[in-house]
């Protein structure tokens, strides 16, 4: 953003020096330099666009109190088909992954930001620290660059994955002592007026694949082969439909999140 500042600053400058220079050369060479400037700052503009974005609505609803969603999910495909688990709290069937944690160290920075803990979701031992929250639109800005900082949070997708399917065994802990996975995008939905939450919501997940070792694989296919109503592998054409499938009745739902893996 302060790279995007000095573009522009410099941009500006030249133009309005255009019109008080009578010498070609000089209107030619500062012609230039505005020019070889915009290139850099239409660049920067395109890259920081989430993030324009989030500083707009934090001036336009500076006043009111946006719930926000922070989590990752797993893509986990093998022969075209993706797994999904049934979720613990509803009643459909999602990929795996969960909202990421604050730790105890973000307390006072939350506090000073006057964030406010969710209530859609009761809060427990497995909801507690959630960074699914209630931010003043003010600090919307400030509080994602701290989420993309890193600091002060879980940053590992690692806990998820073992609470969903390895304490679940859905597989099997000797096969699983740690994963490889690739970063695939951070997913920003727009910013919305959600009727469930009853206020403005912004959702946000990483998007994780899973690039399983050779034995892992095979441990995966093997769960093709049970019939489990605690998770499923379904395909593209499925998860876009959200478990409708056309002239039959719909017996299964799959949330939303499932095809931001996709």
């Amino acid at each position: 953003m302060q790279r995007l500042v000095f573009y522009l600053v410099l941009i500006l400058a030249a133009l309005i020096a255009v019109p008080f220079v009578r010498n070609a050369i000089l209107v030619g060479l500062i012609g230039g330099i505005a020019t070889g400037f915009a290139v850099p700052f239409v660049d920067t503009v395109w890259n920081n666009l989430t993030n324009l974005r989030l500083l707009y609505v934090s001036i336009r609803h500076r006043n009111a109190l946006i719930r926000v969603s922070f989590s990752y999910l797993f893509r986990i495909e093998d022969e075209g088909k993706f797994l999904l688990v049934r979720g613990r709290r509803l009643d459909q069937f999602q990929p795996v992954g969960g909202v990421y944690k604050a730790n105890a160290s973000a307390s006072g920075r939350f506090r000073d930001w006057g964030v406010q803990s969710d209530d859609l979701i009761p809060i427990d031992t497995v909801s507690g620290k959630d960074i699914r929250l209630r931010v003043p639109g003010r600090h919307l800005y400030a509080f994602f660059r701290w989420f993309e900082s890193g600091k002060d949070r879980e940053t590992s997708p690692w806990r998820e994955f073992y609470e969903e399917l390895i304490a679940t065994e859905v597989l099997p802990s000797r096969e699983f002592p740690y994963l490889y996975h690739n970063f695939v995008r951070r997913e920003v939905r727009p910013l919305r007026y959600s009727d469930h939450a009853q206020s403005l919501e912004l959702l946000v997940a990483d998007v994780y694949e899973l690039k399983p070792t050779d034995a892992q694989l095979t441990v995966l296919r093997e769960t093709k082969n049970g019939d489990s109503p605690d998770f499923r592998w379904s395909t593209p054409d499925e998860i876009k439909r959200r478990g409708a499938t056309p002239g039959q009745n719909q017996t299964i739902q799959i949330s939303e999140t499932a095809d931001w893996t996709l």
